[in-house]
């Protein structure tokens, strides 16, 4: 659909994930699925985390954080396809499009920054653990996690409000499920060179490469001090306080390359869209399984929380039937 002498979008129509009707209903049912299990999963997580007192240190603290990033970024990005599923509306608005792909920026970018802060808790924890508590105190956690927050909303300003600016457009179809930088790029007839680099300066470069490059020597180190140790169950106990963190990582990065560092091509628009949605709802999904699976701790806290949970309303019950009798 092309806007003939379109100069102002007011509006955007999002094609979603699937143009095959067939396809319409079991895809909406299985996005549906993983975004309330990304819901309840991170939820649980974030309030074991608040609730017990025994994962009230840096790493649950920051797990906290990736918590509401996940559960965020799902909300952002999933809402439009679960919705017009329903309504039949893929329309957008031209605000409502540029805050969401800013928000999604500002989480992203949020996500890569808050592991690149657990991964240097990491590093503490193995490489200096006699200063660990010393290091990672509440004044550094709360200074780590504020910047990555800050960071992460002011990176996405320059290169939204360059797109804000545009004005014409070949089509007002987005080949997309939800408003990100390049389809927009891409259907864009004004002259993008000056933000296509500095899309790949400050968002790949900068706020990509460079959270890596952090966690990437955070590892080194850590492994490197994990082959010292003498013994193998001093080093499975050392590898295992990392392991969760390391695959949530690999994850991450899996998806993000395959979303926008694949060649533009016709053949790869399609993958495009769908590491797209793996990285929307499927990881944000699956980081509170990775941290709680084999998790000691969250498993403790979570058999702790359920005997207060029935213990309270046992004793609601009791109360409700002495009041009734």
């Amino acid at each position: 659909m092309v806007p003939p002498n379109q100069t102002h979008i007011r509006y955007f129509i999002i094609n979603g994930i699937t143009d095959v009707p067939e396809l319409q209903l079991p895809i909406f049912l299985i996005v549906l699925l993983i975004y309330l299990i990304t819901l309840g999963g991170n939820m649980t997580l974030l309030l074991l985390v608040c609730l017990d007192h025994r994962l009230h240190t840096p790493m649950y603290f920051f797990l906290g954080n990736l918590a509401i990033v996940d559960m965020s970024s799902s909300t952002i990005t999933l809402h439009k396809t679960l919705s017009s599923f329903i309504t039949r509306d893929k329309s957008v608005s031209y605000i409502s499009c540029m805050v969401q792909m800013y928000m999604f920026g500002s989480l992203t970018g949020h996500e890569l920054l808050i592991l690149a802060a657990m991964s240097y808790d990491r590093y503490v924890a193995i490489c200096n653990p006699l200063r660990y508590h010393m290091v990672m105190n509440s004044r550094t956690c709360s200074l780590l996690a504020s910047s990555c927050w800050v960071l992460g909303f002011l990176q996405v300003i320059p290169p939204v409000g360059i797109l804000y600016s545009f004005s014409c457009y070949f089509s007002i179809e987005i080949n997309h499920f939800f408003c990100d930088i390049v389809p927009l790029m891409r259907i864009s007839c004004d002259d993008t060179s000056f933000l296509e680099n500095l899309f790949f300066i400050e968002g790949l470069l900068l706020f990509n490469l460079t959270p890596f490059l952090l966690k990437f020597l955070s590892y080194v180190f850590i492994i490197s001090n994990i082959l010292k140790i003498q013994g193998n169950i001093g080093r499975r106990k050392a590898f295992y306080t990392c392991s969760s963190h390391l695959t949530a990582v690999i994850l991450l990065y899996t998806t993000l390359v395959g979303q926008y560092l694949t060649p533009n091509l016709s053949s790869t628009l399609e993958s495009k869209k769908y590491f797209a949605l793996f990285n929307t709802a499927a990881v944000p999904m699956l980081n509170p399984l990775i941290y709680s699976m084999k998790n000691k701790d969250v498993k403790k806290a979570f058999r702790w929380t359920r005997g207060q949970v029935k213990k309270y309303l046992s004793e609601c019950s009791m109360n409700f039937l002495s009041v009734v009798t």
